[in-house]
């Protein structure tokens, strides 16, 4: 019954002692018969008989049943080693310690954990080798909790036994326990070997903890490993990962023979730094040396080409992205040329390449073109049309994608709620959203930043409160977004409460979170608090000074703008091209031209004087310090212009009184193929009000809706009531008020009683007042405006009663006040200040008075020069 075995065996080539493994399975019944019939001793001797057959020389039954169980364990013969493990006992070898560990192993290697555990378990010795087996065997079935119990257990340890139980732990990324275990392993005196290294460095990386990277980098050096192979991959990784690319670099460059892991490594690194070319070239260098490019390397560059080409906000410049979208190119002819294309992981790479470049039509080639396609395949390419927000084309995917017998994970639902996001969709990204049954912290996210982003806080409010409900404990993110909705609608009770959260969570000092904070608190209208946060922040980064800059400049505090904007560079922050356009904005609003010509000078050596947003904060600067000149020279060598810039230029022609050039420019803006909106219409209808070109205003105003699809606001109707009181057409300033939808804004009236006082217009400036007085009761400028109206007129005693009245409503008018820029920096004073205390040390808070009307009205007042008295 044997020979037929054996010949089968001698034809393919099989050893004698596998030849006996695949020869028990047939005899399996006769093993049985044989341990019944008193095993190893029985006759005829039936292992002997075996080795006998297959020239396997007999040398003892411990080694024989070793060498069957390697053999077991190699080919993972379940049946095979089971019978063996029954020799074992009949032969009375359990007892064995050597056996007893193998046998440990070969269930743990055949997935059998409960025997193993029971081998374990019933040995009535164990050494150092048994514990090791066994925890090994519960880690790599990643039962991690059961692993830590027995570790911690164990009567005594060695290094094999630290590194099983750490390594596990970082590939399972619980790297803070695996930390404090190294920790603990050195404290016992235990020597660190390559290995422990290598999962030590991984875990700092994956933590970013720097501090113990480098620390252990250092024990490294001591003991004589940091040239090893597996240490040196690490420590690039390490230093890659934690952003210190110039650390990595150096690491990489003292390799002695770098590999793919390390070039994989250092690529990644790049990427995450957004040093796009470097990492491309990198990957050139790899295959011009020779080394061998397997499927993560190109998987790796391919990433570094889908974010090259992806058009992210805060990734590289276009030109990168022509480059990348080539070299993309070419990966994907490599990948032909040495047959990666069957790799689904590398298609699966290609596939991301071409959907975040936006080319969609490729995409769907490269799709139906794949040997296989798994769940990620599907997500890509329905994230893919996500981000052009084409939600049509993104469903449609998802039915097919349960047709074809895939189940949408809650990857595929995050990447339709992306869809529908973009698209403005809520309805349906609601839907998809509620068929994650356990949604995470990720895809709460993702629904509060949709409504956020499409400017309904409230809603967002709302669900960020069901999350709490359900007990999802929010991340940074989640605050930050819950943050810019609370300050969206000005609920400063909602966002306290968010702050207290954030406390709570132990996330208020991370600075994501805290810049939202400081943001908050400043659009809420408590720029104190908001200062509190940021005095106790221990770590700032750019954003982090900028909201607090542009706190101070949003509550009209510009001189505290200005120091702090100077505190923040000598802290060694760089200011970027936002700190640029508020400090700016600052600058104006106190008309200090040195300042802003010292900050014009900086802007240029930094290189942001291309950005169109700081070109038009310069343009606005200019303007409001007087000098329109320069500001139309530097509107002239704007490379690129946007609606911003125009509108910045027509609005400084306005403030300065040119209007004439404020119509001219307009009438160009819209000849070059610009499209105005409501403030360029604000802007140059405020020029011809302050210039006398009522006709032009006219003329323009009707254009606005007719010719432009504008429809015009308050602030539109309050323009042209303006130029036409001050030209004294009051016939049809009344006319256009009784037809205007705004009867109720308090600053139409307003500026009509303005014109109204200059003219003498008092039966028209009665109703005026009288509007305003139902309006806006406290305000001071009708009874004033009325009063002065009354006394040009030499009607003393109605000048008298209206001042009366106005004491009587206890309304108090607003001081006024004035500025003057002095070596020293810029004053305020006001009528009764002294001024011989200018420049020595007294100080008058602009705060107090360039704040005195909120809202809306202070963004009119702003275009429109009120006459006062």
């Amino acid at each position: 019954m044997l020979r037929r075995p054996h010949s089968w065996a001698h034809e393919v080539g099989i050893e004698p002692l596998k030849r006996i493994v695949y020869s028990l399975h047939i005899c399996f019944f006769f093993s049985l018969l044989l341990v019944m019939n008193g095993g190893w001793s029985s006759k005829p001797p039936f292992l002997q008989v075996l080795c006998a057959r297959f020239g396997v020389t007999m040398e003892s039954k411990v080694t024989l049943f070793s060498k069957l169980l390697q053999t077991c364990i190699d080919k993972k013969v379940h049946l095979a080693g089971k019978v063996i493990h029954a020799q074992v006992i009949v032969n009375g070898l359990f007892s064995d310690i050597f056996l007893s560990n193998r046998l440990i192993e070969f269930y743990a290697k055949c997935g059998k954990l409960d025997f193993a555990r029971h081998v374990f378990e019933k040995m009535p010795g164990k050494n150092i080798y048994s514990w090791n087996a066994i925890v090994s065997s519960f880690c790599k079935a990643g039962e991690l909790q059961e692993a830590e119990h027995l570790f911690l257990e164990m009567p005594e340890r060695n290094t094999v036994s630290w590194n099983t139980i750490i390594s596990t732990l970082v590939r399972n990324k619980l790297e803070e326990k695996a930390l404090h275990l190294y920790y603990m392993m050195n404290k016992e005196g235990f020597r660190p070997t390559q290995f422990t290294f290598a999962s030590v460095l991984s875990a700092c990386g994956g933590l970013m903890e720097l501090e113990h990277g480098m620390s252990c980098h250092a024990l490294s050096i001591k003991v004589g490993l940091d040239s090893n192979m597996y240490v040196e991959n690490a420590l690039v990784g390490m230093y890659a990962k934690c952003g210190i690319m110039e650390d990595a670099i150096e690491a990489f460059g003292e390799m002695s023979q770098p590999n793919e892991v390390a070039f994989t490594a250092i690529m990644g690194g790049l990427l995450q730094a957004n040093r796009i070319e470097e990492a491309l070239r990198m990957f050139t260098k790899m295959h011009q040396i020779g080394i061998q490019i397997d499927s993560v390397s190109i998987s790796s560059i391919l990433s570094v080409c889908a974010r090259g080409g992806s058009g992210e906000p805060n990734g590289p410049s276009p030109r990168y992205g022509i480059q990348c979208n080539i070299h993309g190119l070419q990966v994907h002819g490599f990948i032909i040329k040495f047959g990666f294309e069957m790799d689904l992981h590398v298609n699966n790479s290609l596939l991301d390449m071409y959907a975040k470049s936006g080319s969609m039509d490729v995409a769907e080639i490269i799709f139906a073109n794949m040997p296989d396609v798994n769940v990620v395949s599907w997500n890509i390419l329905i994230a893919g049309y996500g981000q052009q927000g084409t939600s049509e084309r993104a469903i449609d995917l998802l039915q097919m994608m349960q047709q074809h017998g895939f189940e949408p994970d809650e990857v595929t639902y995050l990447s339709m709620l992306g869809a529908c996001v973009k698209s403005g969709d809520m309805e349906t990204g609601i839907q998809m959203f509620d068929q994650i049954a356990c949604p995470s912290v990720s895809s709460w996210n993702a629904l509060l930043s949709g409504y956020s982003q499409i400017g309904n806080h409230t809603e967002a409010v709302e669900f960020f409160k069901k999350m709490q409900f359900v007990n999802v404990h929010p991340d940074h993110t989640t605050l930050a977004v819950i943050l810019n909705s609370c300050a969206g609608i000005g609920f400063l009770n909602g966002g306290k409460q968010v702050h207290a959260v954030s406390i709570k969570s132990v996330l208020d000092a991370d600075m994501f979170v805290a810049s939202a904070l400081i943001d908050m608190y400043s659009k809420c209208g408590n720029i104190d608090m908001a200062r509190h946060v940021f005095d106790r922040m221990h770590e700032r980064d750019d954003v982090c000074w900028n909201s607090m800059i542009a706190g101070f400049a949003l509550h009209s505090l510009n001189r505290e703008a200005c120091i702090l904007f100077k505190e923040m560079q000598e802290n060694g922050v760089s200011p970027t091209q936002f700190s640029y356009a508020t400090i700016l904005s600052s600058c104006a609003r106190l008309a200090s031209l040195s300042h802003g010509r010292q900050l014009h000078a900086q802007i240029i050596k930094d290189g942001y004087i291309n950005d169109v947003f700081v070109g038009s904060a310069l343009i606005d600067m200019y303007s409001r310090c007087g000098d329109v000149s320069l500001a139309r020279q530097f509107f002239d060598e704007m490379p690129n212009k946007n609606i911003v810039s125009w509108n910045e230029m027509i609005h400084g022609y306005a403030q300065n009184g040119c209007g004439n050039e404020a119509v001219d420019l307009f009438d160009n803006m819209i000849q070059s193929g610009g499209k105005p909106d409501g403030i360029t219409f604000i802007s140059v209808l405020t020029a011809c009000s302050h210039t006398d070109l009522a006709d032009v205003a006219l003329r323009i105003f009707n254009s606005m809706e007719q010719e432009h699809g504008v429809k015009p606001l308050a602030d539109h109707y309050t323009c042209i009531i303006d130029s036409l009181g001050r030209a004294g057409r009051f016939n049809e300033a009344e006319i256009l008020i009784n037809k205007m939808p705004y009867i109720d804004d308090p600053i139409v009236w307003e500026v009509l009683l303005s014109s109204c006082r200059v003219h003498a217009n008092i039966n028209l400036g009665k109703l005026a007042a009288e509007q305003l007085f139902r309006i806006d009761p406290q305000n001071p400028a009708p009874y004033v405006l009325l009063s002065n109206i009354y006394a040009s007129l030499g009607r003393w005693d109605d000048a008298s009663a209206v001042r009366e009245k106005m004491s009587g409503q206890q309304v108090s008018k607003y001081p006024g006040y004035s500025w003057i820029e002095f070596k020293n920096g810029v004053q305020a004073f006001m009528a009764d200040d002294d001024l011989r205390m200018v420049g020595v040390g007294k100080e008058v808070n602009q705060g107090n008075i360039l704040s005195f009307r909120g809202g809306a009205k202070c963004f009119r007042r702003r275009l429109i020069k009120r006459v006062s008295t």
